[in-house]
């Protein structure tokens, strides 16, 4: 199963692969060489599949825990000062996602969405201390009864070119349901309050709607 945001790439794809390979029959004599240049289109055709994919997942609703809004590992868990939302210290858990995790994002909590921004910025590489501030990105801020006001930041990377955003200002969502995706390579923060006590440690591998955070 393929998520809605990647239909048009894997089409225009499988478009460009197909005629490529269908090309490299006139094109090439040497058959060793169009043997190798057709495996090469398939894998990267491949490769795209597997960036898009959106397997079914059973997501359990938990009150009482904060879920993992993304796959991928776990990078930072420090306090920081939040400066956009919040202007105080928050305790900041942040995900990196790979080219081959999925790259759906969820909705960490339920409750209705009071604060939404896109900021368009630059394409530093993910893990760079400075991406959450100077890469695309969108802030948004979910107002909980359990955990207050939770905000999570979607981060595009250096190969990721757009960031789709689902929420908006207003709207009551449900924990673990889709928020967005982000295409090809990012990181996703979370903040919460500075005495949470959270389940994951450094370099853990979390699934989004699955894992608890909290």
């Amino acid at each position: 199963m393929f998520h809605k945001e990647g239909y048009q790439i894997i089409i225009i794809s499988l478009l460009l692969t197909s005629g490529f390979i269908i090309s490299l029959e006139h094109m090439i004599d040497n058959n060793e060489l169009r043997f190798f240049l057709k495996l090469l289109c398939f894998t990267l055709f491949v490769l795209i599949l597997q960036f898009f994919r959106n397997p079914k997942r059973k997501v359990e609703s938990d009150d009482n825990s904060v879920l993992a809004p993304a796959d991928g590992k776990i990078v930072i868990i420090k306090e920081v000062y939040e400066k956009e939302f919040y202007k105080e210290k928050r305790l900041q858990v942040s995900i990196f996602m790979s080219p081959f995790n999925v790259h759906v994002t969820r909705y960490p909590v339920g409750g209705e969405i009071i604060f939404s921004k896109y900021h368009p910025g630059k394409y530093l590489f993910a893990w760079h201390p400075k991406s959450s501030e100077l890469n695309e990105r969108t802030t948004v801020v979910i107002k909980n009864k359990v955990f207050g006001d939770i905000l999570y930041r979607q981060i595009a990377g250096a190969l990721a070119r757009r960031i789709v955003n689902y929420a908006s200002e207003g709207k009551e969502i449900v924990q673990g349901s889709e928020s967005g995706f982000i295409k090809f390579g990012s990181r996703l923060d979370i903040f919460l309050p500075l005495n949470t006590e959270v389940n994951v440690s450094m370099n853990q591998m979390v699934k989004g709607g699955i894992s608890k955070i909290v």
